[in-house]
């Protein structure tokens, strides 16, 4: 996993992408990212065959009162714990991006 250093900055990043009138889906396990999203799908209720189905949608809130989401379950405390900054939607036009991204590439990068 990332280092809390690194996960600040990802966020800051995702943050600059909502900020810009951008949708960001993310998939992601780890509860300091879970906990400032907008929306979560918990999927579930197990891990492989035993998964699958919707166990729980809503804010992060919603997530963690959620009795059937494991998901929730470790989520609640982290939120009563720490304030949740949630990225948030833009309300006006988007923002023009402060620098252009030309011959962008991805690339995926793997394990250590």
């Amino acid at each position: 996993g990332l280092h809390f250093e690194d996960v600040r900055k990802l966020l800051e990043v995702l943050q600059e992408l909502v900020d810009t009138g951008n949708t960001v889906v993310v998939i992601e396990h780890n509860l300091e990212v879970i906990k400032t999203a907008d929306w979560l799908i918990d999927l579930g209720p197990e891990g492989g065959d035993g998964g699958g189905l919707i166990v729980a949608a809503g804010t992060p809130e919603d997530v963690a009162a959620n009795a059937d989401s494991y998901t929730g379950r470790f989520l609640a405390p982290i939120l009563s714990a720490t304030q949740k900054q949630p990225l948030k939607s833009r309300t006006g036009p988007k923002a023009k991006p402060s620098a252009k991204k030309k011959g962008a590439r991805q690339k995926k990068v793997g394990s250590r």
